[in-house]
């Protein structure tokens, strides 16, 4: 299509729409509930829509691809023709010019890089799920992965060049170095990920301004067609962007409650296990802040892409583990007070809550919500529950994340084994005992609803039978106080 044909389609398209939405790669056409997305007639670098085929060969796959995850969104590719006055209609007799993407048009201030202050615990919790699930179902690509990941971490290095007139060259040379040497480090985790599934068909894309909010659901729309080399993908990395994104934005509490919840959902649907790959995460998110970087950069927007560089080559340096662990009796808070301290822990994006409620529901193979009938509490699989969350804690800290354990620990063995772990990884251990009247405990208790933990009135009373006034040599915590000052004091403690 020519620069003129271009032009006549777009000021026709522009007389049936209120709004025009334009990117690098294409321009959206809003008119009343529908959008009508046209890829530009361009060689970008890298992506060529220079033929009406290669335009609607990337159309075709945006449909496909988009349908998993948005499929009330995404709806057909339609060809727009010439008319026989010379003008244009959509498919016509006439020769296809070029082709649209239909969509349902949404709201476009409910996309999350309007406003991530939205994002609270239950949605973080929702986005970690939610994009857990899509990723175990997603087609297996064992020909992306470790090289996917290494084709940015090279494509990052030529762009960065490119910058050095406009950013800090001695920084772009120290990420450029650090970025290929810890792509070595990891590659035989990176290659063991792929050969063990983790390699899969993912977004490519995945930050805030391609996440949607529709009746309280995370919606993800917009992920790459047009380049399987960077959709295919290790899923942790795909995951990454988001992660660095709410970083970035100052939301590590909401990164984190996205993380935990991912890695449980994660754990439940894949067959491998997906705890070691955490020891890529600080590489995966320095990339991301890397793409960022030139991609800011080369849009102008020069202080922003400074503050990325800082941001990549910071997470090329993380916070060393630590273990921390949360108990207390039933309805004391713990969950609670174990999200809100698990920010301010180790490397971005904080701590890994680890909850024997949560790994309970994994081992019977029920929701993370589901209740599970009393029988099934035997001291075999109380026992089993406290041995995943410890394999599951020792993974997490070889990798380099940190840990909070979230549990009751009334029994003083079980205590000490959490202690044990800490000094077994070389880690600073910190416990957090949580207590509270009675009456506070049981109000609680008996109010609670969504909530993974089994726990009743009587199982809290039993509770407080057999371990009242027991030493616990732990931190303690007054549960009855707010659980966000709490957790403040608390954390500044660990700094005297």
């Amino acid at each position: 299509m020519s620069a003129s044909d271009e032009a006549e389609l777009v000021a026709w398209l522009k007389e049936r729409s209120e709004r025009i939405i334009e990117t690098a790669c294409a321009r959206i056409f809003l008119a009343g509930d529908v959008a009508w997305k046209v890829k530009r007639s361009a060689d970008l670098g890298y992506v060529d829509f220079r033929t009406v085929e290669r335009r609607k060969w990337a159309l075709d796959r945006e449909l496909e691809f988009n349908r998993t995850a948005a499929p009330d969104i995404y709806r057909r590719v339609r060809a727009l023709t010439r008319a026989a006055d010379g003008g244009f209609a959509w498919e016509g007799g006439g020769e296809a010019v070029d082709y649209a993407l239909e969509m349902r048009r949404f709201d476009d201030r409910a996309v999350l890089s309007n406003d991530p202050s939205v994002i609270d615990g239950d949605l973080a919790e929702r986005l970690g799920r939610t994009i857990a699930r899509l990723h175990a179902e997603a087609p297996l690509r064992p020909q992306g992965g470790d090289s996917a990941l290494a084709f940015t971490v090279g494509s990052n290095a030529k762009l960065f060049a490119e910058l050095k007139d406009r950013l800090d060259p001695a920084r772009i040379d120290e990420l450029i170095t650090k970025s290929a040497a810890e792509l070595e480090r990891q590659r035989p985790l990176l290659q063991a990920r792929r050969d063990a599934g983790f390699s899969r068909r993912c977004h490519g894309d995945l930050h805030l301004a391609n996440i949607l909010i529709e009746a309280g659901k995370p919606v993800l729309f917009d992920c790459i067609e047009f380049a399987d080399i960077l959709s295919d993908l290790d899923v942790q990395y795909d995951l990454a962007f988001l992660l660095m994104d709410l970083d970035f934005r100052g939301r590590r509490d909401a990164g984190v409650r996205v993380l935990s919840a991912y890695l449980d959902e994660a754990a439940r649907r894949f067959p491998s296990s997906i705890w070691d790959g955490l020891a890529a995460l600080p590489l995966m998110l320095s990339v991301r802040a890397g793409v960022r970087t030139h991609v800011t950069a080369h849009g102008g927007e020069v202080e922003t892409a400074r503050a990325y560089l800082e941001a990549a080559i910071a997470h090329m340096s993380p916070a060393p583990a630590v273990l921390a662990a949360v108990g207390g009796f039933s309805g004391t808070g713990k969950t609670t007070f174990a999200r809100a301290i698990a920010p301010g822990l180790g490397r971005s994006p904080g701590a890994v809550v680890l909850r024997t409620d949560e790994a309970r529901k994994r081992l019977a193979g029920a929701g993370p919500v589901d209740r599970l009938p009393p029988e099934i509490y035997t001291p075999d699989f109380y026992a089993r529950v406290y041995d995943t969350l410890f394999e599951t804690a020792r993974a997490a800290l070889n990798g380099g994340q940190a840990v909070v354990l979230d549990a009751t620990f009334t029994e003083p063995a079980l205590r000490a084994r959490a202690q044990a772990l800490a000094a077994e990884c070389g880690v600073p251990f910190h416990g957090a005992w949580l207590a509270a009247p009675l009456e506070v405990l049981e109000a609680r208790v008996g109010g609670r609803v969504g909530d993974a933990s089994d726990a009743t009135v009587e199982v809290l009373r039993d509770q407080a039978r057999r371990h009242a006034g027991q030493t616990v040599d732990w931190r303690h915590v007054d549960a009855a106080a707010p659980s966000a000052a709490t957790a403040a004091a608390w954390l500044k403690e660990l700094t005297r």
